[in-house]
């Protein structure tokens, strides 16, 4: 049971934590993939490689030490971690497995500040932790498995389509192999996907936007494809080997980042593949019959704009506003998104916002909103890959 004199000891250590930095989180990954490498088929070993993960894990140890006594000011992060682990089938008994190896990572890099009052504190402050999120987890595996057309642990589908839709981004349609109605989903939630790459160590799960409104019959993703020394396993294999009639494994949709049915107006922001949730949001409103809608899109030029005529054809139909930037040739505009060039035709002081693309993107397009005076409860991001504040 966590008490006040746990608090108080956790607190006493964050500037050891800070001190150690992520080399903390990268010695706790090596040790728990040493002496349990079966957990490499849940985690996304790409993000191992390029450290993202072990400074997305550290970010959070170190902001739990210091919420300790708030942690109401950790419930949105919680609930994006929580719908995360879900995608990736994470178990109560992965908790289990981590918090040893959390305890065992704090001792042996602090051998002398790491006290039995210490251990006690942070294996009761973990454990504390761990149950707050095997309960929300519990709870999401729960709805997921009642809901219509719901299931849990890996259903197997097969691709039904594969549609290119830019330069790098392509789609997946992809149906049930039992034949069985499939769950509903939130527009701007995602899946994930397991799958075997030729010539992979273990098997890999990756989390991919749903790009289309919700049918109860299939389901569609779309892959941009990723380059890099340590990226793209996943999006490489799924461009160049997965086919229409392949088999695949689907966990139910995830994801905290969706639309969320208000009378306001309504302006949805996305540059590169961060139109994908986007994309889900723009057909689901069309089919709402939504009137005050306006997109606004980003992209290094005309053979990278994502949908672009899927999404010239909804607007027209439903009389909507679009606005588009390409960063090396001309659109509406040239160079990054600057939203003063646009600022007269939106819905400024009124509408809620939906933002998805590269970090920076968002972290520009969202200071330009604050600017023109958009309170943080208006505008709404996702993140893709280890979770990063704005």
């Amino acid at each position: 049971m966590l008490n006040n004199h746990h608090i108080e000891v956790v607190k006493s250590t964050i500037p050891l934590l800070e001190s150690a930095g992520p080399a903390l989180t990268q010695h706790f990954y090596q040790r728990m993939f040493s002496h349990n490498p079966e957990l490499k088929d849940i985690f996304n070993m790409s993000h191992q490689k390029t450290g993202r993960q072990s400074v997305a894990l550290f970010e959070a140890v170190a902001a739990y030490a210091k919420n300790i006594e708030n942690l109401e000011a950790l419930t949105a992060a919680v609930e994006r971690i929580a719908h995360k682990h879900t995608s990736f089938n994470i178990q109560a008994e992965h908790y289990q497995i981590v918090g040893h190896h959390l305890i065992e990572t704090l001792r042996e890099l602090a051998p002398e500040a790491f006290t039995q009052e210490v251990e006690e504190a942070w294996t009761a402050a973990y454990l504390f932790l761990a149950q707050i999120f095997i309960d929300r987890e519990g709870a999401l595996y729960k709805e997921r498995k009642q809901a219509a057309g719901g299931w849990e642990n890996a259903r197997e589908f097969k691709v039904a389509e594969k549609t290119p839709e830019s330069e790098y981004v392509t789609s997946f349609v992809l149906e049930p192999i039992d034949g069985g109605q499939v769950i509903d989903y939130r527009p701007g939630q995602y899946l994930g996907i397991e799958v075997q790459p030729t010539h992979a160590e273990n098997v890999e799960i990756r989390q991919y936007s749903l790009s289309h409104k919700p049918n109860g019959q299939s389901y569609r993703i779309s892959v941009k494809r990723e380059v890099g020394e340590h990226n793209g396993l996943v999006s490489n294999f799924m461009h160049d080997e997965v086919e229409q009639g392949d088999v695949v494994k689907l966990y139910p949709p995830a994801g905290d980042f969706y639309y969320q049915e208000k009378q306001k107006p309504v302006v949805l922001m996305s540059a590169g593949v961060g139109a994908t949730p986007i994309q889900s949001m723009l057909h689901s409103l069309a089919q709402d019959g939504k009137q005050e809608v306006s997109y606004l899109y980003a992209c290094n030029g005309e053979q990278q704009h994502t949908f672009k005529q899927e999404t010239s054809e909804l607007v027209e139909q439903q009389g909507w506003k679009q606005f588009a930037w390409y960063l090396n040739e001309q659109a509406d505009f040239a160079g990054n998104m600057d939203i003063t060039q646009v600022v007269d035709e939106l819905p400024i002081n009124e509408a809620d916002f939906y933002i998805c693309g590269p970090v920076p993107f968002m972290e520009s397009v969202v200071k330009q909103l604050e600017g023109h005076s958009v309170g943080r409860e208006r505008i709404h991001y996702e993140v893709f890959g280890p979770h990063t504040y704005l």
